[in-house]
């Protein structure tokens, strides 16, 4: 089979949907089919083969994104060369709408994965103001699709909820095998490095924007080092436009040592970061699904985190972790009561088994399934079409 993945966004922009699709791009390719990405140009990309790079109006938005130019006629010239089975489109907006129509016009199936709650990020383009037609602008970009995929099961219910007529599968982005090991002895140097001689370790891994709700963090950070004094170091992994104001705010809050500010880590590092801490701590409440939680997971790192869409599909209390209501004092006591009770070695076993069932090798076998339901779904469709087509002329000619 070959596919043509299309996105906004891609490497070297460090975010889940570039992670998403790249893994699941490998894990189809090892698996004997034809993967050609097309993506925005970025500064500081790497040539790699099989991905088609179109222009982009801007770059470096929001922490190192490009604004696509999902209008360059590269797109359609090398979708014309490449004969491509079937569309997996990863946005509904810009490049999504050069797919729907590279669908229509070439007659290729269209799958559509819906990552994003959209209207939490309009704030960046400048359109905060579309924050409500958004559902609706979904739903209508939804009937030019043969499969829509939503990563959790909670996302589906929510696409079932605004739009009908369209079939809805989950696929979530899946963990590759290097994701189960990670390297003891650079963990050990990690926390050594970072913790020095306090007595917890907790990370997190997030861009620093305002959607990832990191203020909520900082404050429980500083209600835990009220109650409990100075015996952690927080880890905050990753960059963004917020970084500044948030080194701020550690300061102010009183826990400017106890909060480290990291900054970009590789992805193939970050492993080894979860691994080196008691527990991974994750406050956003805008996750469609929470990779990082998987990753913590895989290598056995619990989780503590709050109640929203993404979290609640991975996160079960007491057996991988915990979350809470978006309450800093529940949060922080939630930290305490995991470490006071001894619940460690629970729930790491309870974390690795969880990610067991995201293996990067089961979600692509059920991609396939449903890149061949979506082909299936569009010869219906057709089929149908046509059919009532053909009715109508019959009974003009008739009459």
């Amino acid at each position: 089979m070959k596919i043509a993945m299309m996105t906004n966004n891609y490497k070297p922009f460090v975010a889940g949907v570039p992670i998403s699709i790249e893994r699941l791009s490998e894990g189809l390719r090892r698996q004997g089919h034809q993967v050609v990405v097309f993506a925005p140009d970025y500064d500081g990309q790497k040539w790699e083969p099989d991905v088609v790079r179109y222009g982009a109006f801007l770059r470096g938005v929001a922490g190192g994104a490009s604004v696509p130019n999902s209008l360059d006629f590269e797109i359609e010239r090398r979708f014309k060369e490449g004969n491509f089975d079937v569309i997996h489109v990863h946005h509904p907006m810009m490049i999504g709408r050069t797919a729907a129509y590279l669908s229509w016009k070439y007659h290729v199936p269209l799958v559509f994965t819906y990552h994003t709650r959209y209207e939490q990020y309009l704030h960046y383009v400048g359109l905060a103001g579309l924050k409500k037609v958004m559902p609706a602008y979904v739903r209508g970009y939804t009937r030019h699709c043969d499969m829509v995929i939503a990563p959790t099961p909670l996302m589906k219910n929510y696409l079932d909820r605004i739009q009908s007529g369209t079939e809805v599968k989950v696929l979530p982005t899946g963990l590759p095998e290097e994701s189960f090991y990670p390297d003891k002895e650079k963990a050990e140097q990690i926390r050594e490095r970072l913790a020095g001689d306090k007595k917890y370790l907790f990370c997190t891994v997030a861009r620093l924007a305002k959607e990832k709700n990191l203020d909520f963090l900082l404050r429980s950070m500083k209600i835990r080092k009220e109650e409990c004094g100075s015996d952690f170091k927080l880890a905050l992994i990753g960059d963004g436009p917020l970084r500044k104001e948030l080194e701020k705010r550690a300061v102010l809050y009183g826990i400017g040592e106890e909060v480290l500010f990291v900054g970009k880590v590789p992805n193939s590092e970050i492993k080894n970061y979860c691994h080196a801490s008691d527990l991974f701590l994750f406050s956003s409440l805008s996750e469609t699904q929470g990779i990082v939680l998987l990753e913590s997971m895989a290598v056995g790192t619990p989780v503590v985190a709050l109640h929203a869409t993404g979290t609640e599909d991975v996160v079960v209390n007491g057996k991988n972790g915990y979350m809470t209501e978006v309450s800093v004092e529940e949060f922080s006591n939630k930290i305490m009561d995991i470490l006071e009770k001894k619940e460690i070695d629970l729930l790491r076993q309870g974390a690795c088994e969880t990610a067991l069932n995201y293996s990067c090798e089961k979600v692509t076998q059920d991609a396939v399934k449903t890149y061949l339901q979506a082909i299936w779904n569009r010869r219906e469709k057709d089929r149908i079409r046509h059919g009532n087509r053909n009715q109508g002329k019959d009974m003009v000619y008739s009459g």
